[in-house]
């Protein structure tokens, strides 16, 4: 009598365990949707302040792009490889599809579109034009911001990986072809107009 008991009550508890997950699993449709993640952010581009909706998710190139309509950024790879979506933020370069829109409200974003006075372009931007440091053009956009902003680094002070002695002061006279090499290691150009790339930010960092 025992033993069938407990055969009675494993099965009575298996059959009352499978009802319960029946009833409490509701049909896909019937699932409520999920709220609105949109929200609204204000973003100051190259001076300008633009106010948008976004979803949390968007990244800062998406925004740029697709939102306020500035596409010299370039969507390459889109997780951080290849360097065409570079902007600055508050001067410093960053990977725009690497960062979220909501994240740079209040802060200072230049597109290469900011980067001219007027019609009076970059010195960067001039000698990559007289020494052809392009072909496609596709990555030509990151290529320039972070051209920019090495040469302000360069400036700052700031040594990199082919510095001989990080210990002591960079000095901008040390801005070698090798140090302008590892310092837009992060930029790739699949037409490999590299040669020409370094003779044109070695000219800019003479010119500006």
């Amino acid at each position: 009598m025992d033993d069938l008991d407990r055969r009675t009550f494993i099965a009575g508890t298996g059959v009352g365990l499978a009802c319960a997950a029946v009833v409490t699993v509701e049909p896909a449709a019937a699932r409520p949707a999920p709220p609105d993640t949109k929200t609204t952010v204000q973003l100051t581009v190259n001076g300008k302040i633009h106010t948008i909706a976004v979803e949390i998710r968007t990244t800062l190139l998406d925004a740029l792009r697709n939102q306020i309509g500035l596409t010299g950024t370039k969507k390459g790879c889109d997780r951080g490889e290849c360097g065409a979506c570079t902007v600055h933020i508050d001067g410093r370069r960053i990977l725009s599809c690497m960062s979220l829109a909501v994240m740079q409200a209040g802060r200072s974003i230049t597109t290469i579109e900011g980067i001219a006075r007027g019609a009076v372009l970059h010195p960067v931007q001039k000698a990559f034009i007289d020494h052809d440091g392009f072909q496609c053009g596709f990555c030509t956009s990151g290529q320039i911001m972070s051209s920019v902003a090495l040469l302000k680094e360069a400036r700052a002070g700031w040594p990199s990986a082919a510095t001989e002695n990080v210990s002591a002061p960079f000095s901008y006279d040390q801005l070698s072809a090798a140090e302008v090499r590892e310092r837009l290691s992060g930029n790739l150009c699949r037409c490999a107009c590299y040669p020409n790339i370094v003779d044109a930010v070695a000219v800019a960092a003479r010119e500006s």
